[in-house]
């Protein structure tokens, strides 16, 4: 009897994976690029586990037996690609498929839906069903996430449990790979190291100062409670929010990078590329209501903390 985890050798699946592993779940079969394995180090400890290649897996699906959840967390993030081909393929087909082998075997899912689906805020951040029809993402990476959200609730065949969670602002260990995806702690970090200063965007909207966008910041292992709650504990099918509750500023990020690495807040700043601008995120954050309700009272690390942790995690790594 297995749990399938796909996107297996990236960022916060591999970190699923290992809790698992230490939880004593030994029957995993991982689901991913398989040259990630050559060039990640997220993949160390998982080596030895049963492995199908993304490409391949679809077309395996029917065949497989014995699996008791799929923790689809595959996709491709990027959010400055515009392929709109390549993003409904790998965001939104693919999940469709998984849906629909996991409904008609009477299969669990959980799978990765996204902060960014959730546009400018307008109309809120309320992972309430009645109103996740109401929002407009910004960029084609949203959007892909956000037809898939719509489609799950159309659908009247369905998983036997079924979890859509909108992951939002997540960082810590084990996100080198991700390049200019990576969080801004990861940058930061490397670029105090070498220059003494961080650099953040400067706003360029009225009425919110430099460094004072927002985001809903989570660290991986709180993402990964909130995974394994909906794997554990059965709560009510639907889709849900997996931030902390409480946005923060990038000057407060900075804040608490410059603290846990030992030096003055040296803040540059330069200005939003144009490219990114029609799509940039003035504040996001997760209204955490609906899974409190479910069940989920673990409290969350804060931005001080949560950086601290994965600071001493980079230094070890430097070392």
């Amino acid at each position: 009897m297995s749990i399938v985890v796909t996107g297996a050798y990236g960022f916060i699946a591999a970190r699923v994976a290992h809790t698992l592993l230490a939880k004593g779940q030994k029957n995993l079969i991982l689901v991913d690029k398989a040259e990630y394995a050559k060039t990640r180090g997220c993949v160390k400890g998982l080596e030895g586990l049963p492995f199908i290649d993304r490409e391949k897996f679809i077309e395996q699906l029917p065949q497989m037996k014995g699996v008791t959840a799929i923790i689809h967390l595959g996709a491709c993030t990027d959010t400055g690609n515009h392929d709109e081909a390549y993003m409904w393929k790998m965001n939104t087909d693919y999940t469709k498929a998984i849906w629909k082998w996991c409904a008609e075997n009477k299969v669990p899912l959980i799978y990765a839906s996204s902060g960014a689906t959730y546009g400018r805020g307008e109309e809120g951040y309320s992972d309430d069903h009645s109103t996740i029809p109401l929002y407009k993402p910004l960029n084609v990476y949203g959007r892909s996430k956000h037809e898939f959200d719509l489609w799950a609730l159309e659908q009247k065949t369905v998983p036997s449990r079924w979890y859509g969670l909108k992951f939002f602002n997540v960082y810590g260990m084990d996100e080198n790979h991700k390049g200019r995806m990576a969080s801004p702690i990861f940058h930061g970090f490397h670029q105090i190291a070498t220059t003494s200063k961080m650099s953040l965007f400067r706003s360029h909207k009225e009425g919110i100062r430099d460094g004072e966008q927002k985001r809903d910041f989570i660290f991986v292992d709180d993402i990964v409670k909130l995974v394994l709650f909906c794997l554990e504990k059965n709560p009510p099918s639907g889709i849900y929010n997996c931030g902390t509750g409480r946005a923060r500023t990038f000057v407060d990020l900075a804040n608490a990078l410059f603290k846990a690495i030992g030096k003055e807040t040296n803040i540059e700043w330069m200005d939003t590329p144009e490219k990114f601008r029609k799509g940039y995120q003035y504040f996001t954050e997760a209204d955490m209501t609906k899974m409190k309700k479910a069940g989920y009272n673990e409290p969350f690390l804060s931005i001080e903390d949560g950086v601290k942790k994965y600071v001493d995690w980079l230094k070890a790594q430097k070392s």
